[in-house]
């Protein structure tokens, strides 16, 4: 059952707390003080009516909707909780400008285009690995988005450019490292993700592992991000090269789940 009420509410949120984010960054402000607190309950009222709005569309009477669109909004859900709980602590106010925006997007993509796909969860087996899998997702997708924000830094500051945006950012260092803590939770999230599938497999469809496209692109996607933390470990890899086995372990990761998704529910018109 849809909203239009709130789906516009939390759209219109998450749009505006994007907007004064990214106009104050544009003209070089770090964001504190008041004007932190307004743009994190804007943010935080958004989580909330996209909260009951996931409710409504991922519990059915069959089971859980995993279908292409709410899974998408879920994800985009979790990003931004994420976002804004790590924005409490470490200075990632800069990431709202994409994740915010994208956020209210996926509402509005499932809104006008509802997907059915009904999974029933046979045992805690099967809801730990649906949560953890989502966890992983979210945090290596935040991880993502600093990625991009750090290429844009470094574009910026090697080419002498550094615009009011690039200004208000904290420094390369900074950013790297809070990049790294998000990819390390993420890796651990996204190995136990792997494990538990196993089994999850097994519950659903009686086997103990199939593998599918699915699953070739997540044990590649974890084997990027192996190489990169031992690549920062061990020979301290930091700037472009860091950068691009980031953006190339989420790439396979987005392919691994909604590529497989996207071909199978609109191409193939499986549910």
């Amino acid at each position: 059952m849809t909203n239009p009420v709130m789906n516009f509410l939390a759209l219109a949120l998450y749009f505006i707390a994007g907007g004064l984010l990214g106009q104050r960054l544009l003209r070089g402000q770090v964001v504190t003080g008041g004007a932190k607190i307004g743009i994190f309950s804007l943010g935080l009222g958004a989580v909330v009516l996209h909260a009951a709005l996931l409710y409504s569309s991922l519990w059915t009477a069959a089971g859980i909707n995993l279908a292409l669109t709410p899974a998408f909004s879920l994800i985009a859900w979790v990003v931004a909780i994420l976002y804004l709980a790590t924005s409490l602590i470490r200075p990632v106010d800069n990431l709202g400008i994409l994740i915010l925006p994208i956020a209210g997007l996926t509402l509005l993509v499932e809104w006008l285009w509802p997907g059915h796909m009904s999974l029933t969860l046979t045992s805690s087996v099967s809801a730990a690995h649906i949560i953890i899998s989502v966890l992983a997702y979210s945090l290596l997708c935040l991880a993502a988005v600093q990625s991009l924000m750090l290429l844009m830094q470094e574009r910026h500051l090697h080419g002498k450019h550094p615009g009011g945006f690039i200004r208000a950012l904290p420094p390369m260092q900074t950013m790297e490292g809070v990049m790294f803590q998000m990819i390390g939770l993420g890796f651990i999230l996204l190995t136990f993700t792997l494990i538990s599938g196993v089994f999850f497999s097994e519950t659903t469809s009686g086997q103990p592992l199939r593998f599918t496209h699915h699953m070739v692109l997540a044990v590649l996607a974890w084997i990027v991000y192996a190489i990169l933390l031992v690549g920062r470990w061990r020979l301290g890899w930091r700037g472009r090269p860091a950068i691009h086995w980031t953006l190339g372990g989420f790439a396979l990761l987005l392919l691994a789940y909604f590529g497989s998704k996207f071909v199978l529910e609109v191409l193939l018109h499986r549910g």
